[in-house]
């Protein structure tokens, strides 16, 4: 069996991989879930109200200089908890396994 697992192996590392918009598999398990479970809840539209309450009377175009980066790093913030949740699912899975 372990000659099958090297050339499987092989394969894959001489294999490019489209992860689409995502850098990693991590990252395109992310896109994937981030996509079929939309983050639009109560709580954060009341944050977003809140955030262009506090923008009220600036030009539209200083507004999106400020919601861009906002979103950019929420969206930023929250992929990098999903991989972590992952990564420490899948090491309480093998703590798991090896006792």
């Amino acid at each position: 069996m372990n000659p099958y697992i090297e050339k499987i192996k092989q394969h894959i590392a001489d294999s490019l991989l489209d992860f689409c918009d995502a850098d990693s598999v991590l990252g395109l398990l992310y896109e994937c879930y981030n996509e079929n479970h939309p983050y639009d809840n109560e709580e954060i539209k009341a944050d977003y109200n809140a955030l262009y309450q506090a923008m009220n009377g600036m030009p539209l175009r200083e507004m999106d200089k400020m919601i861009y980066p906002v979103c950019k790093l929420c969206r930023d913030h929250e992929q990098a908890g999903f991989i972590e949740g992952i990564k420490v699912g899948m090491r309480l899975e093998q703590e798991l396994t090896t006792e």
